[in-house]
C-alpha cells in the first residue's frame, strides 16, 4: 500500500493558541512560523507519539460535537487529568474508564485509564 496518515487537521478560532495547547498536552512542539491563521504541532520522533496536527483558522465557531477525536491514554490517570485541566481543558463526562474533556476550542477528546 502507498498511502499513510501525514496528519490530523483541526479548524480553529486561533489556529496558535489551539496549537499551543495540544503542544504543551503531548509534551512536543509548535513549528516556526506558527501564527493566528495556520500552525503545526510537530510529530515526535517516535512514530507511536501520533502524527502530525494542523491546525487552521476558520471564520466560524465550533457548533456541534466532533466526529473525529483523539483518545489519550495515561498510567497517571489524576495527574494527566490535573494536568490537562491546568492547560485550558474542561471536563465534559466522566465515566469508568476515561473521562471526555473539551480543548480551549471546545474540541472534544478522551482520557482514557491506562
Amino acid at each position: 500500500m502507498s498511502i499513510n496518515v501525514f496528519g490530523l487537521t483541526y479548524d480553529a478560532v486561533d489556529a496558535k493558541a489551539a496549537a499551543t495547547f495540544w503542544a504543551a498536552a503531548l509534551g512536543r512542539t509548535v513549528a516556526d512560523g506558527a501564527d493566528h491563521n495556520h500552525a503545526v504541532v510537530e510529530a515526535g520522533d517516535d512514530p507511536a507519539t501520533g502524527p502530525r496536527i494542523g491546525f487552521h483558522r476558520v471564520p466560524e465557531g465550533k457548533t456541534a460535537k466532533n466526529r473525529l477525536h483523539l483518545d489519550l491514554i495515561s498510567g497517571d490517570f489524576p495527574a494527566e487529568l490535573a494536568r490537562l485541566e491546568a492547560l485550558g481543558a474542561k471536563q465534559i463526562a466522566s465515566f469508568d474508564a476515561w473521562t471526555t474533556l473539551a480543548d480551549p476550542e471546545g474540541n472534544e477528546f478522551d482520557l482514557i485509564r491506562g
